[in-house]
């Protein structure tokens, strides 16, 4: 088997725009085009073009195709209505996260569930298991779709000059079928950017016939391709979790501080669905022995802290380990370095003084804040 990395339908095209790649989850990525920080900011003040075809689709078909789902998963995916989108989690039998996930109702029988790229076999295989007993078919459709999302206060504006779609009519955290730029596409309003935006699921032939569509629709607003540098500080700064660093197999949802994507009251399989049980200690737990809760953290000084280092709380001649570091980076926003990291439960009201990280051994000094540290003006 070759090791070689996966390339999308657009590998082409981002090495003629002179992008900087990078192997991601197995697959050769545009890390950047040009500056992270302009790429960042376009995405904020205007619109980003982004290839996101290494996401990893996965259809559920059949007659139990819900049923399924509500087994296999920890959402009530059944309640989801005929384009509408849910974010759910796929959980172990013991309750650690597998992968957190979209899934898409795109029919009455008819589900697209979209996983993070480094998982999407795993959740491909688990489905596959869980699916036994079920009359419902699990169809890898990695291979059937290219992903381009255009993220920022630009894009409604963008895309409606491509698409007679009902844009104004779909709402966050849905999908409809459509024609952009002549190429019928599943046209999404989600993202991991914090803005605004839409993600286009089509044909990876059609691919490049898009983003070229997309890029000179844009251009005249300021839209410029971004890379995965800049995607990974837009969605640190709007407090979005990423699989690997602050969801992992050895936390439940309810360690994450996201037990709301846990549905108990569900009544498919007679309430029954993978994890349920470990679930339930574990929300016990979290009512009586609160967990380490998931905080945002503010550099006062330049130093940027990366994920594993460790939080402390200073004070007297010691300092005591407090946490650790998930997620960190220079945020092009604020103009500071931030960080998300787990804290004790003591240390993480917004204001909590006294705590710090520690850089290469220099105690630096954070300021305690309640995520997300960026929220769009509607």
């Amino acid at each position: 088997m070759s090791n070689a990395p996966r390339l999308t339908a657009l590998d082409a095209l981002h090495r003629s725009l002179g992008a900087t790649m990078t192997d991601f989850a197995g697959w050769d990525m545009p890390l950047r085009y040009a500056s992270e920080r302009d790429e960042h900011n376009a995405v904020r003040t205007k619109a980003g073009l982004f290839d996101l075809s290494h996401m990893g689709e996965i259809t559920v078909t059949g007659p139990q195709a819900a049923d399924l789902l509500d087994y296999a998963l920890v959402g009530n995916i059944g309640s989801v209505g005929v384009g509408r989108a849910r974010y759910t989690m796929i959980c172990r039998q013991d309750g650690g996260i597998l992968d957190d996930l979209i899934v898409y109702r795109l029919g009455e029988s008819e589900y697209m569930v979209v996983a993070n790229a480094g998982n999407a076999q795993i959740v491909l295989d688990a489905l596959t298991e869980r699916s036994e007993g079920f009359d419902a078919e699990v169809r890898d459709d990695r291979d059937a779709y290219a992903l381009i999302a255009v993220q920022g206060p630009e894009s409604p504006g963008i895309l409606k000059s491509l698409t007679d779609a009902d844009l104004d009519g779909l709402k966050y955290y849905a999908g409809l079928p459509g024609t952009v730029a002549g190429v019928p596409a599943l046209i999404a309003r989600t993202g991991y950017t914090g803005e605004d935006g839409f993600e286009l699921f089509v044909e990876p032939q059609h691919a490049e016939k898009l983003w070229q569509a997309l890029t000179e629709a844009g251009a005249p607003v300021g839209l410029i391709p971004c890379g995965l540098s800049c995607r990974d500080t837009l969605r640190l700064e709007a407090g979005m979790p990423l699989y690997g660093h602050e969801l992992t197999t050895d936390l439940t949802p309810f360690d994450a501080g996201l037990g709301r994507v846990v549905k108990f009251e569900k009544t498919t399989n007679d309430g029954r669905f993978v994890g349920r049980e470990a679930l339930q200690t574990a929300a016990e737990r979290a009512e009586t022995s609160p967990p380490r809760k998931l905080v945002g953290l503010i550099a006062t000084g330049r130093r940027v802290p990366r994920a594993g280092m460790a939080v402390i709380a200073v004070g007297g001649a010691d300092a005591t380990v407090i946490g650790e570091v998930t997620s960190g980076a220079p945020s092009p926003t604020l103009g500071k370095p931030i960080a998300i990291a787990y804290v004790d439960a003591a240390h993480a009201a917004p204001g909590t003084e006294g705590v710090g990280v520690d850089i290469r051994g220099t105690h630096e000094p954070y300021e305690v804040v309640a995520l997300p540290f960026y929220k769009r003006q509607k």
